[in-house]
């Protein structure tokens, strides 16, 4: 079975994997000149399913508890398991009990657990959420790696492809071209998530931290080497041009009220990716006779990519069992409006 994918983000990596693992001969093509382009690129790389449950459907979190096992499987060594750690500012520590109660898997710290934990954040906080299940990873690293990995496994890669890149000969074509569908996948939109690399020496954080901020709330991604990704930013937007001012000072402004010494942090990268939402924010994987799409993971890439992944994997591989006759999707996740959608209950043991 040979199988197209098109697009070589989060998505079309992750099911190259799961096609590859599955025997068949899989071709990724790429309209950018590298891998992880668009909003994999500007990721957080949080693999924190309890967390996004705050204001996430509970599809969000059933499907991400499978995120960190998969990828510490596919790439040992890339994935960071202590927790996520949730603050808040003295005047809004109710923010915290709201946060608590829309989510599960946490424990509260007092501000000696707080010190414990995080030793640069001793005496900034008096109470604060830790889930301790979380993980995070960072998404360019993972992204490279994987990469690698499939070169490795035989899958080829045509990078810097343009929109006509043939589809002869291949038995199915896997639309993973994420924010570069809006516009040709019906109810798919763009929403603009901002981002800046922050580099101090005088900082230290073992795992994420968000803050609970009155205007934007802001997580704090450590990278290593005294690098920090600072993002928080939705707009409704589908523009993918450089950071407004506005956006800077906020993001600024709220890094400030973690830490001060982020004040003195020199800003080493801006930047700004468009990510894919269908109107429920889930993932939707649609299908149309041999063609299939897999898209719309908003915020969710690297956390529900490996699920998705392999589900629309066992799609294809039942598509081509049974001459394309009938596909195996997640009922939950289906696309309402697509065409010739025909859906089977998943086992019992997902």
């Amino acid at each position: 079975m040979r199988v197209l994918i098109k697009g070589a983000g989060v998505a079309g990596l992750t099911l190259a994997h799961e096609l590859t693992a599955r025997g068949a001969a899989v071709e990724v093509a790429e309209i950018a000149r590298y891998v992880g382009g668009g909003a994999s690129w500007f990721a957080g790389g949080m693999l924190a399913p309890w967390c996004e449950s705050e204001s996430a459907p509970d599809t969000v979190l059933a499907l991400g508890r499978e995120a960190a096992d998969w990828w510490h499987t596919v790439l040992p060594g890339h994935v960071i398991c202590k927790g996520t750690l949730v603050v808040a500012p003295q005047r809004d520590t109710g923010e915290l009990a709201r946060f608590a109660a829309r989510t599960s898997g946490c424990d509260w710290l007092d501000a000696d657990d707080i010190a414990a934990l995080e030793p640069d954040l001793a005496g900034r906080f008096r109470k604060a959420l830790h889930f301790r299940h979380e993980a995070h990873l960072d998404p360019r690293r993972a992204i490279t790696a994987l990469y690698g990995r499939l070169q490795a496994s035989g899958v080829r890669f045509h990078l810097g492809a343009g929109p006509d890149f043939p589809e002869a000969g291949f038995d199915h074509v896997v639309d993973c071209t994420g924010a570069n569908a809006i516009g040709q996948a019906a109810e798919l939109r763009g929403v603009r998530g901002e981002m800046l690399m922050l580099e101090t020496p005088d900082v230290s954080l073992s795992r994420p931290v968000r803050l609970l901020h009155p205007r934007i709330p802001l997580y704090v991604v450590p990278r290593g080497d005294g690098r920090f990704m600072i993002g928080a930013t939705m707009i409704e937007s589908d523009d993918a041009g450089p950071v407004s001012a506005r956006s800077l000072m906020e993001l600024l402004n709220a890094a400030y009220t973690l830490h001060p010494t982020f004040g003195e942090a020199r800003v080493i990268e801006t930047g700004a990716g468009v990510r894919p939402a269908y109107p429920d924010n889930l993932p939707r994987l649609s299908v149309d006779g041999s063609a299939i799409r897999l898209n719309g993971f908003y915020r969710h890439g690297f956390l529900l990519a490996p699920s998705m992944a392999k589900d629309a994997a066992t799609c294809i591989v039942g598509m081509q069992a049974d001459n394309g006759q009938q596909s195996l999707v997640r009922p939950s996740l289906l696309a309402p409006s697509e065409r010739n959608i025909i859906p089977l209950q998943i086992g019992a043991g997902r």
